[in-house]
């Protein structure tokens, strides 16, 4: 790990090892700590500029590598990787630390699990951010079939579903898979020439066109965290989340899908994975609700606009949670 990202901490959750890590600005317990859940394809490091500034507000702050990512247990189970199991992990590293409820943040995938963990476990959220993720309503039929009917066969999730290809595919060069990822955004005017081929991720990925690192918008050292942590967790983990998305939507049938808990939205104007369209009417399941769009700043937040993210999440954190 790089110098300004803690050591790692672990515990054992249901017999999964999980690593996490911690920066506490809160020694006196005055207010719920802050759960950090990263996406795909990200781990713990990606908060790194978001942990220091939260602990030097005076809260708690851990980052969690997920079950399959990072220095996390990768169990090979696609059935481990459901929601139901996912959230249970983070309601168990919770009872490990001996913290009774905490504010989840996410970001991508991460943000899809903290409003399930709203949804899943209330009992031990105090508040609720998801950074670029909208909290949606539960769809008439199955995820899969939607985005095949409206994106077709090439698209990145409708791949994913296929056992093994994907994760050995990207295997094969982890670096150029991680640099095609963390790429500058397109501007607006530019979508309609990219769709659909930008969702075709494996294609992209195969294809011979070579990876312009002056649009990269981390560091070289910044990719080799991520290229270390990919070659010792291999890609299965990120993807059987995936795999488990019309599993979650069965999952989800007849439960409340009301989140009570204050929350908190924040997207990018230039997220043409998630739009902040896509957080239209959120208000419907999510009552208590702020919302923020950040401008000139694609999918990558916490590495495109760290201070103005950090920005928001204080104001919102120091409104809610006063001593």
């Amino acid at each position: 790990m790089q110098q300004d990202f803690p050591d790692p901490l672990y515990t054992e959750v249901d017999g999964v090892k999980l690593a996490y890590y911690e920066v506490d600005g809160d020694a006196d317990r005055n207010r719920p700590p802050i759960i950090l859940i990263h996406g795909w394809p990200e781990i713990a490091y990606c908060w790194r500029n978001q942990m220091q500034p939260l602990a030097d507000a005076g809260f708690r702050v851990i980052a969690i590598d997920l079950k399959g990512f990072g220095r996390s247990d990768a169990p090979s189970d696609m059935a481990l990787y459901d929601i139901e199991h996912i959230t249970s992990d983070l309601a168990g590293l919770l009872s490990c630390l001996n913290i009774e409820r905490a504010v989840f943040c996410g970001h991508d995938w991460g943000g899809s699990i903290v409003w399930s963990m709203a949804q899943w476990h209330p009992n031990r959220v105090a508040g609720v951010i998801g950074v670029c993720t909208p909290l949606r309503k539960r769809p008439p039929a199955p995820p899969i079939s939607i985005i095949k009917k409206r994106f077709g066969e090439a698209h990145y999730i409708v791949q994913f579903q296929e056992q093994k290809i994907p994760e050995v595919l990207f295997a094969k060069d982890v670096n150029r898979f991680v640099r095609l990822m963390f790429q500058k955004p397109a501007p607006r005017e530019r979508w309609a020439s990219l769709f659909p081929s930008v969702y075709d991720l494996p294609g992209r990925f195969k294809s011979d066109r070579p990876i312009n690192d002056q649009n990269l918008i981390v560091s070289n050292d910044i990719i080799q965290v991520y290229v270390d942590a990919y070659v010792h967790s291999g890609f299965h983990g990120g993807v059987n989340l995936y795999r488990n998305i019309d599993r979650n939507w069965e999952l989800m049938e007849g439960r409340d899908e009301i989140v009570i808990a204050p929350s908190l939205w924040v997207g990018a104007d230039l997220d043409i994975f998630l739009p902040p369209e896509t957080a239209d009417d959120m208000e419907l399941i999510v009552p208590n609700l702020e919302k923020h769009v950040i401008g000139e700043c694609g999918h990558w937040v916490m590495w495109e606009k760290p201070d103005a993210l950090n920005g928001i999440l204080l104001g919102w954190l120091k409104k809610q949670f006063s001593e």
